[in-house]
Formats: C-alpha cells, sequence, structure tokens
C-alpha cells in the first residue's frame, strides 16, 4: 500500500463529523486538522440540530477550504444517543468512497497534533489485516495531561475511529443504539470479520472535554450498563469491571452505577445484536477473563 504522505491532494481518507452545539470546541478541531501534514480528500461536518454558533463557525471555514463540506441536518430528539449514528450516516452519504482508502469519524471536541493522520496512515500501511485503528484520548487531569480512564490498546474511543474502508464494509457501518456504544460494536464486528484493532499511545488526542461531563456522570454510567447489555455483555464479565474499578481506581459510585443500569435493563431495555454477536463477544470477554478476573483491560 502507498500512502503519499507530504501531500493533502493526494490523501487517501475522508472524515466525517458530527456535531451538536459545540461552539466551544469545534474552532480549534478544524483548526487542528487544516495543519495536518496530510489532510483528509473531504471532510463531511453535518451539524445535528445544532443551536448555539457552531453552524456559523463551519460555515466560515468551509467558505475558505474546499475540502470541509458543511451539512446542516435537524437533529431528531426521539433516537436519543443513536442521532450520533443518523448524523455520521447523513455526512457518509456525501463522502467519495469510491476514491478512498480510509474512513475516519472525528468528535468535534478535539485536537490533534499536524503528524496525527499522516503516522496513522503509516500504521494502516504496516499492517494490511488492521481493520480499525486510532490514537488515545489525553485528558487534564489538575495540572497534568494524562491518558483519559480506560485507555487501552485493544480499543478507540469512537470519536477518534479511523476504519480501513474494506472493512467499513465488512461490519456495514456503524449501529445506531439507543444508548450509545456505536464504536464498541464497531470493533468487535471488525474482529469478528476477522480484521485487527488497535490504539497507538504515541498518537496523542486532546480531549476537551472529560468523558461522561455531558451529563451526570452517574448517568453517563448507568447508561453504560445499559449499553452494555443492549450489546451483549456477559454479567460475569461486568461484575469483574465493578470489582476491578473499585479496587484500582476511585470510581465506586459510577462503577456500581453501570452495574445498576446493567441489571435493570434486562428488564426494560431491547439487546440490538445477534445470537452470534452476543456469543462472539462473550468468548472474547471469558478469554480476557482467564486467569486473573482482577487483572482485565480497562475497556
Amino acid at each position: 500500500m502507498n500512502v503519499n504522505l507530504p501531500s493533502s491532494d493526494d490523501a487517501t481518507y475522508v472524515l466525517l463529523t458530527s456535531a451538536y452545539n459545540e461552539e466551544a470546541h469545534i474552532e480549534q478541531t478544524i483548526r487542528s486538522v487544516i495543519a495536518q501534514l496530510v489532510r483528509p480528500r473531504i471532510w463531511v461536518i453535518v451539524s445535528d440540530g445544532s443551536t448555539d454558533r457552531t453552524d456559523e463557525i463551519v460555515q466560515r471555514y468551509a467558505a475558505n477550504h474546499s475540502f470541509i463540506h458543511f451539512i446542516r441536518r435537524e437533529k431528531d430528539q426521539n433516537r436519543g444517543f443513536a442521532s450520533k449514528v443518523f448524523a455520521l450516516r447523513t455526512g457518509l452519504q456525501s463522502a467519495p468512497l469510491e476514491t478512498t482508502q480510509f474512513i475516519g469519524h472525528l468528535d468535534a471536541d478535539v485536537s490533534l497534533e499536524p503528524t496525527y493522520f499522516r503516522d496513522l496512515l503509516e500504521n494502516f500501511a504496516e499492517d494490511p489485516t488492521l481493520g480499525i485503528a486510532g490514537g488515545w484520548y489525553f485528558e487534564m487531569t489538575g495540572n497534568e495531561l494524562r491518558p483519559a480512564p480506560g485507555s487501552s490498546p485493544r480499543s478507540i474511543p469512537g470519536g477518534i475511529q479511523m476504519f480501513r474502508r474494506e472493512c467499513y464494509q465488512d461490519i456495514r457501518g456503524l449501529l445506531p443504539i439507543e444508548y450509545g456504544g456505536e464504536d464498541w460494536y464497531a470493533e468487535i464486528m471488525a474482529r469478528k470479520c476477522g480484521w485487527r484493532v488497535r490504539s497507538f499511545s504515541g498518537l496523542k488526542v486532546y480531549h476537551r472535554r472529560e468523558t461522561g461531563t455531558a451529563g451526570s456522570k452517574l448517568r453517563y454510567c448507568y447508561r453504560q450498563g445499559f449499553m452494555a447489555f443492549a450489546l451483549g455483555s456477559h454479567p460475569i464479565f461486568e461484575i469483574a469491571k465493578v470489582a476491578r474499578r473499585v479496587l484500582w481506581r476511585p470510581y465506586i459510585l459510577g462503577a456500581f452505577s453501570r452495574l445498576l443500569g446493567f441489571f435493570v435493563a434486562h428488564f426494560s431495555a431491547t439487546r440490538m445484536v445477534s445470537p452470534e454477536f452476543v456469543a462472539f463477544l462473550r468468548e472474547e470477554q471469558i478469554g480476557r477473563l482467564w486467569p486473573n478476573p482482577l487483572a482485565i483491560p480497562k475497556s
């Protein structure tokens, strides 16, 4: 595979962004993409019903940079967290997939170093079995920039996932899940289809909003429990995850909120994946639990 690193005109990827009321962060995101040594062939930014200055900011940059395309979409309030997936699908319809090798999802509250996409494409070029890849989120903790909680080489935050086009086609894109978790679904499906999934800690992504702060942290963790149920996570794995977080970091209330959500979901939520998907996921999870349940990865 040949990756033409110096020239933005020869870039082999497209970017898709769903943005909802991101006026506080999106300008930094746009500037960091414009500064990339290898720019995307096209970057479709979909305003998902924003009511602040998000549209104005994006349109201003799109007027001066031909690779930035702006789309306005009215947010469907009944679709909850799945709205992001529908917005990304809207952007995908405007992306020239037949002429690109990679499809990237980029959240509107991150900043990237200028070499980020160049280095990411190099990693793809070195491993033809790599289906999904990305960097690590770094967030401010006190006065120090640290990897976000849950960072792991085996998982990539949904806001910076890059897909090989063939992998994206194999998994049939993202699944709109009412409780979120479309990024986790994509990774599981990719591995199920025989692709490798990996994040690279040396590729730093500066996350401007701490994970889970868009609403109450406890509510966020509770919803994660519903998400885990919807995707078929094994109850033993969820219990082990809570035990690990209680023992190794100050996450007690959040951990138990997730576990509560997971078990409540058994009585009030619908599983959104096939029995084959659940079987594959649970086999992976049990493999990670053995032989030391408290040493499972954070993701």
